[in-house]
C-alpha cells in the first residue's frame, strides 16, 4: 500500500510499505476512505517531537471501510463505517474506568520509555512517534486499528466522510478546549491560533454559550477563516495583543484563553516575553510558549487558561507568576476522545455544526502528501487544512 512517512527532519515521502494485518483479536483492519494532515503533525515534521524513526507511518485523523475483524471483536463488522480516534484506549484500565481516555494505561506498548519522561504511561498514539507507541498512521490506504472495540465510532451513510471526519481529533480537541472555559453566558474567550482546532473552537464556544469570541493570528487565511466562524480577530502582526484585547474589553480582559498554537509558536510584545524570546530563540531544546505566556497575562484575575496546544517536552520560560498571582485555572491534556465522539456526532447530524468548512486542499493521489505538507507548514497558497482520499 502507499503511505507518508518521516524520513527525518523536514522530510516526508510516500513510500510503499506492507498492508497491515490483523496482530490482536479485538483488531480491525480498515480501507482509509479519508484522512488528514493534523497541525501537530507538522511538528513531527520539523523534528520537535522525539523518538521518530526512518520510516514510521505519519497521520493520526482517519476514518474507513472495516474490511476485516479480529475474532474477539464483536462490536464491528466489515463494512462498518467508522471513524477511528487518534487515542487508542482499552477500556479496562482504571484511568478509561474514571473516563480519561487520553490517559489509558495499558495501550502503548513502550509505556516505561514515556514514563521516563512523563512518570507515567499514557494513551498509545497512532502515527505520533515511538514514544506514544510506534503504532501506524492512517495517512495510508489502510491501516490496522487495535482495541477497536472501544474508541472508533460507526457514523451514518447520510453524512459524508468530510462531515465527520474531524471526529478523529481537532472537533472534539476544540471541543475540550471550550469545556475547559467554564463558559457563563456573558463570556468572553480569546483564542490564539486560528489553525484548525482554534477555529473550530470559535465555533464551539459559542454552542457553549459564549457572548463574545476573540481569535489571534498573523495570517490573512487563518483569520478571515475565524471571522467566518463568528469571531472578532487581531493580527498580532499589526497590533500589541494586551493593549488590544485591553481596549476590546474595555479594560476587564477576557474570562477565558486558549492556547491552541503549541510548541512552535513565536513571537513577544512584553518585556517579560522579550527576555523569554531572547533566550528561547537560541535554546533548540527547549519548546516556545509564546502564545501562552501571552495568553496568561491576557487572561482577567480568577479566570481560565485552557490549552489544547501540543507540547511535548522541556518548555521555555512560562510566566508561572503571573498565573499564580492572579489566580488563573489552567486546564490542559490529550484530548478523552471516548467522551465526546457520540455527542459530536449528534450536533453534526442536528445541523448545529458541519466541521468541514475548514478544508482548503483536497486529494485523492498520497503522492501529493509531501507538497501538501509543505504547503500547510509553509501557510502558502491558502492552505488551511488538507483532506485526502486515497481511493478517490
Amino acid at each position: 500500500m502507499k503511505a507518508l512517512t518521516w524520513q527525518s527532519r523536514g522530510k516526508i515521502t510516500c513510500e510503499t510499505v506492507p498492508d497491515p494485518k490483523i496482530e490482536h483479536g479485538r483488531d480491525v483492519i480498515i480501507k482509509v476512505t479519508a484522512c488528514a494532515i493534523c497541525g501537530s503533525d507538522l511538528h513531527l515534521m520539523g523534528g520537535f517531537m522525539p523518538t521518530m524513526e526512518c520510516g514510521d507511518i505519519l497521520g493520526h485523523e482517519t476514518m474507513g471501510e472495516v474490511i476485516e475483524v479480529g475474532r474477539d471483536n464483536h462490536k464491528l463488522k466489515v463494512g462498518d463505517r467508522i471513524v477511528v480516534p487518534f487515542t487508542i484506549c482499552c477500556g479496562e484500565c482504571r484511568q478509561c474506568k474514571w473516563g480519561n481516555w487520553s490517559c489509558c494505561e495499558r495501550t502503548n506498548p513502550n509505556g516505561k520509555l514515556q514514563a521516563e519522561t512523563y512518570g507515567y504511561p499514557l494513551a498509545g498514539l497512532f502515527g505520533f512517534s515511538h514514544i506514544t507507541g510506534g503504532y501506524a498512521g492512517g495517512q495510508a490506504e489502510y491501516l490496522r486499528v487495535p482495541y477497536a472495540d472501544v474508541g472508533p465510532i460507526v457514523v451514518p451513510e447520510n453524512l459524508t466522510d468530510e462531515q465527520v471526519l474531524f471526529l478523529s481529533d481537532i472537533f472534539p480537541t476544540a471541543y475540550q478546549a471550550a469545556e475547559h472555559c467554564d463558559i457563563g453566558p456573558e463570556d468572553t474567550v480569546a483564542i490564539w491560533g486560528c489553525g484548525p482546532v482554534g477555529v473550530l473552537a470559535v465555533k464551539c464556544c459559542y454552542l457553549l454559550g459564549a457572548k463574545r469570541v476573540i481569535a489571534i493570528d498573523s495570517v490573512p487565511e487563518r483569520l478571515a477563516l475565524a471571522r467566518e466562524a463568528g469571531a472578532e480577530t487581531i493580527d498580532l502582526s499589526k497590533e500589541n495583543v494586551q493593549d488590544t484585547l485591553t481596549e476590546m474589553t474595555k479594560g476587564l480582559g477576557p474570562d477565558s484563553v486558549i492556547e491552541a498554537v503549541g510548541m512552535e509558536s513565536h513571537g513577544a510584545d512584553t518585556k517579560l516575553q522579550k527576555v523569554s524570546s531572547a533566550i528561547m530563540e537560541h535554546t533548540v531544546s527547549l519548546e516556545r510558549p509564546f502564545a501562552l505566556n501571552q495568553a496568561i497575562l491576557a487572561c482577567r484575575p480568577g479566570g481560565n487558561v485552557s490549552m489544547p496546544g501540543v507540547f511535548a517536552g522541556p518548555v521555555g520560560p512560562v510566566a508561572l507568576g503571573v498565573l499564580m498571582n492572579k489566580g488563573l485555572t489552567l486546564k490542559t491534556g490529550q484530548t478523552h476522545m471516548v467522551r465526546y465522539m457520540k455527542p459530536l456526532l449528534e450536533r453534526i447530524q442536528e445541523g448545529e455544526i458541519d466541521p468541514s468548512f475548514i478544508i482548503s486542499h483536497r486529494s485523492t493521489n498520497l503522492e501529493e502528501g509531501p507538497a501538501l505538507y509543505e504547503a500547510f507548514r509553509n501557510k502558502t497558497d491558502n492552505c488551511t487544512k488538507v483532506v485526502f482520499k486515497p481511493h478517490g
